[in-house]
Order: C-alpha cells, then sequence, then structure tokens
C-alpha cells in the first residue's frame, strides 16, 4: 500500500485548517478594531454634542432666568454622561440627558424672544445635527458588533473566540430605556 498519497492529502487538510484557523483569529481581530474605531466615532459626536450644551445652556439662561432647576438638570445630565465608561453607561446617561435636553427645549417654546434669537436657533439646529450624527455613528457601531457577535457565537469560528477570549460586545442601544419613551413633562 502507498502511504505517499495519503501523506499528501493529510498535509493539504491540515494546511487548509491552519489557513482557516488564522482566517479567523483576524477576522476577530478585525471586528474588535472596527468596534474600536466605532466606538471613538460615537464618542467624538457625544464630544461635540457635550461641548454644544452649555453654549445652549447659557443663551437660554438670558432669556428663561427662574427655569434655573431646568438649567441644573440638563448640567447634572451632561456631566454624568460625560463620566459614563461603557456602552450601557453612556446609554443610561445619554437617554436622561436627552430627556432633559427635550425638557429645555419645551421650555424654550414659553419664550418667544428666545425662540426668535439667532444664536440659539443655530445652537438648536447644530444639536439636531449632531443627534443625526450620534444616531449614524450608533447604526455603524452597532452593525460591527452585530457582526463581531454573530463570528463569536457561531460554529466553527466559536472555538477560536473561546481559545483567544473574544468575548461577546455589548451594543449601544439607547431605545430600550424607559427614560427616552416618556413623554417631556414640564412644570410652571
Amino acid at each position: 500500500m502507498n502511504t505517499f498519497p495519503l501523506l499528501y492529502i493529510f498535509l493539504v487538510i491540515i494546511g487548509l485548517l491552519v489557513i482557516w484557523f488564522i482566517f479567523a483569529y483576524n477576522r476577530f481581530v478585525s471586528g474588535k478594531n472596527r468596534i474600536a474605531e466605532a466606538w471613538s466615532d460615537i464618542e467624538v459626536q457625544l464630544k461635540r454634542r457635550y461641548d454644544l450644551i452649555p453654549n445652549i445652556i447659557e443663551t437660554v439662561k438670558g432669556y428663561a432666568t427662574h427655569e434655573r432647576e431646568t438649567l441644573d438638570s440638563v448640567t447634572q445630565a451632561r456631566t454624568q454622561a460625560m463620566g459614563a465608561q461603557t456602552p450601557e453607561q453612556h446609554a443610561q446617561a445619554e437617554n436622561a440627558l436627552t430627556s432633559t435636553l427635550k425638557t429645555l427645549f419645551a421650555v424654550s417654546e414659553n419664550y418667544p424672544d428666545l425662540k426668535a434669537n439667532v444664536n440659539f436657533l443655530d445652537l438648536q439646529r447644530e444639536l439636531a445635527d449632531t443627534e443625526n450624527k450620534i444616531q449614524a455613528a450608533r447604526r455603524f457601531y452597532n452593525g460591527n458588533v452585530r457582526d463581531y457577535n454573530i463570528a463569536t457565537e457561531s460554529f466553527p469560528s466559536n472555538i477560536i473566540a473561546n481559545m483567544f477570549g473574544f468575548a461577546k460586545k455589548d451594543l449601544f442601544d439607547l431605545a430600550d430605556n424607559d427614560i427616552a419613551q416618556q413623554p417631556v413633562k414640564v412644570a410652571f
């Protein structure tokens, strides 16, 4: 019996397994780096949002002097959002910040001079643009996390994931939080 062809077949199979192993490992590394890049995009937009908020507050302060509690709650929510570390903490903090900003803009409806202020309108428009960019960055991040998590959980790539500690990542999901779904309450 000739073992020479069996040896070639065995080596080809081993070679294909090694190539698949390398490909699978590199796919996880690439996915992890895409997730980090996508998270960085979210953080850039969130920082832009955080930088706009003090300008909006200062503009509103000039017109709505007796709305101190609303202004303080926006400032506090901004501080908490800036201190968040994980996607879950960011989601909770961002929901609270969005809620307080809705309240702030609802309050601004009661001040016709403020609504007509060009500076306020520009800041409001810029904040809306930033919110759209945050939403786009969040979709990009969640798409990368989804793809990575599918690879992490699918057989046989889950073997590689478990061997090298590639763990499932959390989505940056704002919609599940009750705060974002509650109507804005404005009391005078």
